[in-house]
């Protein structure tokens, strides 16, 4: 009895080790999991297959009930008889020589270019497996914004001409501004008809509140160590000097953003479309600032019979606090182009 007694006791000690250490492995496992994924996570879309997808289902829609029955099976004998030969042939060795990729990208981007972290994710992934013969699409949309942000997005584009691949830009609403210096990168520029190209300036614009601080009796003090380390300020009282140095900085960076533009197309008339004003598809065409007048799906479902369309997304991980500011965030410049659209350009 007391062996029996001893035996179960120190088979509960064994087990509660086991369980122990079982535990703590997976406790680590998941920590070393999770922080593997917290970045983001790199999503792939077969666009060619969701595409055919869509078209089979809308041809079925069109048949009578008896017609769609004798269509699914004999689309069913057909892609049984399709993966019998593909096995076949596997076991053979015979392969099939594989069509090309295009990749596509998409770029929505913000005020402060943040979606470029995704994009250099998205870049790094296509470099890593491109082969000789695919391309690079992508969806560009973005009215600019600051200068840092869409030089980085524009060097990260750099890195595929770079590579070799060949890179198409369209857009299908707007690239103006830095999100036309992203454009000048592609090898190809595609615009829809009415979408807004172009908008080769710089713009700053700061609120100066000094006399309002004045009226109510409120002193400010800044203390700079250099000449020019402030030369606009929004509560200090601003000189004659301090804005000529300003507006001087604003032409050196426009001077910049020209010599950027002409170097990606030398065969633009830059005196002509760098005055900051913004054309439309059409007459960008004629202008020299894009190539070719079309739309992203017309482009990616004409791609389809020469490539496959792999569609190549990194999605990041937000924390609760980030998802409500970029949402608020993003009504705010909502709210700021809407104003300034009807303020300044017609409306349809």
């Amino acid at each position: 009895m007391d062996l029996l007694s001893s035996y179960g006791l120190f088979l509960a000690k064994a087990i509660t080790v086991v369980v122990a250490i079982a535990a703590i492995v997976l406790i680590v496992l998941n920590a070393a999991l999770r922080k593997r994924q917290s970045g983001g996570q790199l999503r792939l879309t077969h666009l060619d297959e969701e595409y055919r997808q869509m078209k089979e289902d809308l041809q079925l829609a069109k048949m009578k009930p008896h017609a769609q029955k004798a269509w699914l099976k004999q689309h069913k004998k057909e892609e049984k008889l399709k993966a019998k030969a593909e096995k076949r042939n596997a076991k053979a060795g015979v392969t099939e020589a594989e069509k090309p990729t295009l990749y596509v990208l998409e770029f929505k981007g913000s005020m402060d270019a943040g979606e470029v972290s995704s994009l250099r994710e998205e870049i790094s992934a296509v470099l890593a497996v491109a082969q000789p013969g695919d391309e690079v699409l992508l969806r560009l949309e973005s009215p600019g914004g600051v200068v840092h942000g869409y030089g980085l997005a524009a060097s990260q584009l750099q890195r595929l001409r770079d590579a070799g691949l060949q890179l198409t830009a369209v857009v299908d609403k707007v690239a103006a501004s830095g999100g036309y210096m992203m454009a000048c990168v592609a090898d190809r520029i595609v615009a829809a008809p009415f979408s807004i190209i172009g908008s080769i300036g710089v713009v700053a614009q700061i609120p100066n509140f000094n006399r309002l601080l004045k009226r109510n009796n409120i002193d400010v003090e800044l203390h700079t160590a250099g000449q020019y380390k402030r030369t606009l300020t929004l509560f200090g009282e601003n000189t004659d000097e301090g804005r000529e140095k300003f507006q001087e900085d604003l032409n050196e960076t426009h001077q910049l953003f020209k010599d950027f533009v002409q170097q990606m197309r030398p065969a633009l008339n830059l005196e002509k479309v760098a005055t900051g004003e913004h054309w439309y598809g059409r007459q960008a065409l004629d202008l020299g600032l894009i190539d070719e007048i079309g739309t992203s799906d017309a482009l990616i479902i004409h791609h389809m019979d020469r490539f496959t369309v792999l569609g190549v997304h990194y999605a990041r991980k937000k924390k609760m606090m980030d998802r409500f500011t970029q949402s608020a965030s993003t009504a705010a410049e909502r709210l700021i182009l809407k104003i300034w659209q009807r303020g300044d350009k017609p409306l349809l």
